[in-house]
């Protein structure tokens, strides 16, 4: 089935097909219409969700630590602020081991205040222990939503799954979309069987107890060894819903990246403009290439690695700031990546597109005529550096 949707709506249409247990909503731009939508189809009958109108994001969360923990499917939607109010219950329900679903608008922190588009949010909570997939475009937003619920509450792996795409780029913008069958999402997805929860009288059990120095760490590594499973997982989903829709996922996509010396490595919804620029310098006889990382969290290194193999430079876009003064979060893991490889391209590390600030073809392909000049000289310059700022002077 084709329908034109925005990214929000195709969501909210993907949370209906999985008819959820439990949804904690609260609302904050440019997520809101997630909550809006699927609430019209609670009203309507269409689903049987329990719909938690809450104070704040802060309490949302809580409400799905609580549900979840009661052995029911629940899911939640968020943006910027909203997701740094649940940093707290992130990692406990996280360190809980509690699948729930959040769909996570990605926009600008504060301050100042912004509301557009770039990835502080989520990157902010890159390290509480939840499986970060993002989407280019509405196509992936919806599917990577129908596939969170499988891969999370895989018993192996039983860890909360974040589905990112980028604040009004996707969220807003209208794409012809292919829709499943809801008895086929039905289907993949199935029914959810946890094998312990609060309201199995069979067997009582505490969530969230105090934890003492004999047992922590313990139960952080068993955290830490199922996001290692969680990889396997990601692409064991993916095949199944590859036979199922005719879509293909991987935990990055290369694009041109087959005979490539220079390339690129980004998030989001930046892949699809990155992607024309390759196409018009592959035409003018420039071997370039991107490799779009589709999973952040547990991140691809070694499957990086191999697809930057046959590099001669490479630049790495963050579309946040890591404040580390040396780079992003991104460049960061790719630079991790990239360290026990014999040989190395040259590497640099691009922030851009803080606060909503455009990035066009253009903008690209003088990227890639950097990059063609260091794997020409060898000189690089400055490593981390930010593109698209005006300077001083123009401001004034």
């Amino acid at each position: 089935m084709i329908k034109q949707l925005s990214g929000n709506e195709a969501v909210a249409y993907a949370l209906k097909q999985l008819n959820p247990d439990v949804m904690g909503a609260f609302p904050i731009t440019p997520s809101t219409e997630i909550p809006e939508y699927f609430a019209q189809y609670v009203a309507d009958g269409q689903v049987n969700t329990e719909f938690v109108t809450v104070e704040s994001e802060h309490s949302s969360m809580s409400v799905c630590i609580a549900a979840q923990a009661a052995g029911a499917r629940t899911v939640c939607a968020t943006s910027s602020c909203g997701l740094a109010l649940m940093y707290e219950l992130l990692y406990v329900a996280a360190s809980c081991r509690l699948p729930i679903t959040l769909v996570c608008v990605n926009r600008a922190l504060s301050g100042p205040i912004n509301i557009n588009n770039d990835h502080s949010d989520s990157m902010g909570a890159r390290d509480s222990g939840w499986i970060q997939i993002y989407a280019e475009n509405n196509q992936e937003a919806y599917d990577n939503v129908i596939m969170a619920m499988p891969i999370g509450e895989t018993p192996w792996v039983r860890l909360p799954v974040m589905t990112c795409m980028d604040g009004f780029i996707t969220s807003h913008a209208v794409e012809n979309m292919q829709l499943l069958d809801s008895d086929v999402v039905k289907r993949f997805v199935g029914e959810y069987k946890p094998e312990n929860y609060l309201l199995k009288k069979e067997n009582p059990l505490a969530v969230g107890p105090y934890d003492i120095s004999a047992y922590y760490m313990e139960h952080k590594v068993l955290q830490a060894e199922a996001m290692k499973a969680a990889k396997a997982r990601i692409l064991e989903v993916a095949a199944e819903f590859e036979r199922i829709s005719g879509r293909s996922y991987g935990l990055l996509e290369e694009y041109r990246m087959e005979d490539a010396e220079l390339a690129l490595v980004l998030i989001g919804s930046t892949a699809g403009t990155a992607k024309a620029a390759v196409d018009r310098l592959r035409e003018k006889g420039v071997k370039a290439g991107l490799v779009k990382i589709r999973v952040f969290r547990p991140f691809p290194g070694q499957e990086l690695a191999k697809a930057l193999a046959g590099t001669r430079a490479v630049a790495v876009m963050d579309k946040s700031e890591g404040f580390s003064a040396n780079g992003g979060p991104l460049f960061s893991e790719t630079c991790s990546a990239l360290y026990d490889c014999k040989e190395r391209p040259y590497l640099i590390n691009i922030v851009y597109g803080l606060g909503g600030r455009d990035v066009t073809t253009g903008d690209i392909e003088k990227l890639f005529g950097r990059l063609a000049n260091i794997a020409e000289t060898g000189d690089i310059g400055s490593v981390y550096t930010h593109m698209g700022q005006r300077s001083r002077e123009e401001i004034a």
